[in-house]
């Protein structure tokens, strides 16, 4: 038992790895982001002169910081794992493992408990954290129009129509999102597919005062109730009514996926798609993204590690290109592939996953391979 049990627990040399893996990936992002947060400050001075010290440090940056490092999280994983083990290959650190009778496969445990860890902290922080964070950010950013082209496409819809009930269906030719008003609104309830209640409304106003959700006003309404044989019609120039939804359910801004938590965006989908609401594809990019991205952790170490873990005359500069080339690769491959789902060629499930299927091959073949 304590022969097994000792051999569960990770040595000096696991540690030794861990420390060093997640060590070089927290120094190339604090390098990375700090580079990049000195060209936003100095592309966007002029902007964020108008902006308080302390709004631009904890309203802006401080949100702006953990957004991009987990974008581009998957490059910093390649990086850390190729620069950490292309040293240890170069100085035979990973030759003398061997010649203890490590084999690769065991070489591979703390390489891949660093990974789970990278993996968890980057599906936390994108599916709870940062989205919190990024509604201050996109507030700070419309507020004092650092990017001109964040603009919110919500200045009127046509043609709405969702199901807001079961078997009750509504439709509005034209929203306008200024004074929250409907133009030429239809509600039509159904029973057992029979139309027994159809209310046309000149215009419908959502009413932001109340504090009664789902609060409209109809204006120059009829409302029209069939029951058998029986039609009865009542009309007026204004009715105070409930209607089980809101403008936001079909106002859809630039960048709200990022602004919603994991388990928001998955009611939200599971909500909209109930209704017949159809576009939704960049929620559904957005919520599979996180999890896709998060996994891709393990795929990108378990490449770095096989591509890196021999020592070549190119040394660490050949590792390094080699890596770099195929995490922008995963990257574009997976931006290319989003654009696929966007344009309804393919699920956004497929969409996010397919790159991690590609380069699971590419990372199962590599791996085989390493250790001849």
């Amino acid at each position: 038992m304590k022969r097994i049990f000792r051999h569960r627990l990770l040595t000096t040399l696991d540690w030794y790895i861990i420390k060093k893996f997640l060590g070089t990936y927290f120094f190339s992002i604090a390098l990375i982001i700090a580079i990049a947060v000195i060209f936003d400050f100095n592309e966007h001075i002029d902007k964020l002169n108008k902006a308080s010290a302390y709004e631009i440090a904890f309203q802006y940056y401080l949100n702006f910081i953990p957004y991009f490092a987990n974008l581009f999280s998957p490059l910093f994983v390649f990086i850390a794992v190729i620069f950490f083990t292309s040293k240890l290959a170069e100085n035979s650190e990973i030759i003398a493992m061997f010649s203890t009778g490590m084999s690769f496969k065991r070489m591979m445990v703390p390489y891949m408990l660093s990974a789970a860890f990278i993996a968890g902290l980057t599906l936390w922080l994108g599916s709870e954290v940062i989205p919190k964070g990024n509604v201050v950010r996109v507030d700070f950013e419309t507020r004092y129009k650092i990017h001109h082209t964040n603009r919110d496409n919500t200045d009127g819809l046509t043609n709405v129509q969702l199901e807001v009930e079961d078997g009750v269906i509504a439709y509005i030719e034209r929203f306008s999102t200024y004074d929250q008003t409907g133009h030429r609104f239809s509600l039509d309830k159904f029973e057992d597919k029979k139309l027994v209640s159809h209310m046309t409304a000149r215009t419908i106003t959502y009413d932001t005062t109340s504090v009664e959700k789902y609060h409209w006003i109809a204006k120059k309404y009829m409302v029209r109730d069939m029951s058998g044989n029986v039609e009865t019609i009542s009309q007026g120039n204004e009715l105070d009514t409930i209607i089980r939804f809101e403008p936001s359910d079909f106002l859809i801004k630039n960048g709200q996926q990022e602004t919603m938590s994991s388990p928001e965006l998955r009611q939200y989908i599971r909500q909209q798609k109930a209704r017949g609401f159809g576009n939704i594809q960049d929620f559904e990019i957005e919520y599979h993204k996180r999890y896709a991205m998060s996994f891709a952790s393990f795929i990108l170490t378990i490449i770095g590690v096989s591509l890196s873990s021999r020592k070549r005359k190119g040394g660490m500069g050949l590792h390094l290109g080699i890596g770099l080339g195929l995490s922008f690769g995963y990257i574009l491959f997976q931006e290319v592939a989003s654009m696929f789902a966007v344009a309804n060629v393919m699920s956004a499930f497929w969409a996010e996953w397919l790159p991690n299927v590609v380069f699971v091959i590419i990372a199962i073949y590599l791996y085989i391979k390493a250790p001849k």
